[in-house]
């Protein structure tokens, strides 16, 4: 049950990254984005030596983590 919110939430993070970044992608590859992003967000806060906590910690690293990712796609395929 715990990797069904995951995902929820990783979508619903991909989508408001991509309001946020303007990311001209489909709904579907931002969602895609958000789940990549919320991996990359726990990784990025990981070298920091930090971590979230609850539900609105998780939420906002993965829809950090999303922006990265949308921001090194944009700089890759530039």
């Amino acid at each position: 049950m715990k990797w069904l919110v995951g995902l929820i939430v990783g979508a619903l993070a991909g989508w408001l990254a991509g309001k946020l970044m303007d990311s001209k992608h489909g709904i579907i590859v931002n969602m895609i984005l958000g789940i990549v992003g919320s991996s990359v967000g726990t990784f990025l806060l990981g070298l920091l030596n930090l971590s979230s906590t609850g539900g609105i910690g998780d939420f906002v690293v993965s829809v950090l983590g999303a922006c990265v990712v949308i921001w090194v796609g944009r700089k890759i395929l530039k």
